[in-house]
């Protein structure tokens, strides 16, 4: 297996030399600098103790932020014995010390510790049992086959940061698949991103209450081929009462008119969900986030911007996508800048929306919406 050096961030590290990347021996995708900025940053604004990236491949994002966090111990694993391999390789580039090796564990004490495992993900998560501070599981596909022994290592106040790629599944081009997995029925149409976050959230927190664990969404989004989302926890029954209270169903006409409801059941037909219809960012934290990020080189260019989208959108549930309406009810497209300006004159709320650059986030009525695409 030959390998190439890169960067990232402060990190150096070694990956597998392929034409593709979804050929190497040993995934890493570029692409996804972008979540690991982000991931790092959440970190340095929580200042976790102990971190377990417990999907590490090449072991990236743990040794991102053994470097870029305060985190005091931090924990890679991969159950692929060239994974483990390169991730001692990686660790040994970017950290002083001798490796100390125990089975299929290596240890380096340092500054900090690091520990590197090779294992079944469940099993290790499943031996550490509320040991870990944030837990981020990033996995290629679903992470539900993950989710319930996360919820029991993570500490019942800790924070677990959760990846999902099938997009596929969660947007409705599969919906069994979706109603087998995540036990929701999904959307497709222009509300699919959002519905599809929605779903993955959603599902965390029911499995999440099973352990008497409320849910709070510190930050979700939806990027390129990815859901991402960072949770942080509140004991006590009371406290997953009350984020199930935040579960409800989203319906869509023809005409692009959506609605939602908070309820345990639907009591119309044609419902989406049961997704999550509470806020999809902390204000605290984003505010954290930008200050730490004024003194903070990001790994991708697009980070900042990225960022500060997210930041400014206005966090209510559902968007409204001009091309898509205009297309729906026999108007013209209008600028997304214009559409936000004419709501804003008429006194609502609007932004621009992460989910679509098309799309507009607005408490504005539909009909007031329509008005304003007619030019009236």
């Amino acid at each position: 297996m030959e390998l190439v050096e890169r960067r990232e961030g402060l990190a150096r590290f070694l990956v597998p030399k392929a034409e593709r990347i979804y050929d190497a021996p040993v995934f890493y995708n570029p692409i996804m600098a972008l979540n690991r900025d982000v991931s790092v940053l959440v970190a340095r604004v929580l200042k976790p103790k102990r971190i377990l990236d417990a999907l590490s491949a090449t072991g990236i994002r743990g040794i991102r932020y053994a470097l870029e966090s305060p985190a005091e111990e931090v924990w890679l694993n991969d159950i692929s014995e060239e994974a483990y391999s390169i991730m001692k390789q990686n660790v040994g580039l970017n950290f002083e010390g001798e490796l100390y090796e125990e089975g299929d564990r290596a240890y380096l004490w340092g500054k900090k510790l690091i520990v590197i495992n090779r294992g079944d993900a469940n099993g290790l998560m499943a031996e550490n049992f509320r040991y870990f501070d944030l837990l981020d599981l990033d996995p290629f596909g679903s992470p539900m086959e993950f989710l319930d022994t996360a919820l029991r290592s993570v500490r019942r106040r800790g924070v677990l940061a959760v990846t999902a790629t099938d997009t596929g599944v969660l947007c409705g081009a599969y919906a069994r698949a979706c109603l087998k997995n995540y036990l929701a029925r999904p959307i497709r149409g222009e509300l699919c991103h959002e519905a599809g976050l929605r779903i993955l959230l959603g599902t965390v927190v029911r499995y999440a209450a099973k352990y008497d664990l409320g849910v709070e969404v510190l930050l979700a989004y939806y990027r390129d081929h990815y859901f991402r989302a960072f949770l942080g926890f509140k004991s006590g029954a009371r406290k997953a009462e009350k984020s199930l209270s935040q579960l409800g169903y989203l319906w869509q006409e023809e005409s692009g008119r959506f609605s939602y409801e908070r309820t345990f059941l639907p009591e119309r037909p044609n419902a989406y969900g049961p997704l999550w219809l509470g806020p999809l960012k902390g204000e605290a934290l984003m505010e954290e986030v930008s200050k730490e990020l004024e003194g903070f080189e990001p790994a991708h260019k697009k980070t900042k911007p990225f960022l500060k989208l997210l930041s400014e959108e206005l966090d209510v549930p559902f968007h409204y996508d001009t091309h898509a309406l205009a297309k729906r009810n026999g108007l013209q497209a209008v600028k997304v800048s214009t559409v936000i300006e004419r709501l804003e004159e008429l006194g609502y709320l609007a932004s621009r929306t992460h989910f679509s650059p098309t799309s507009v986030k607005t408490n504005a009525p539909f009909e007031v919406v329509i008005d304003v695409l007619r030019g009236d």
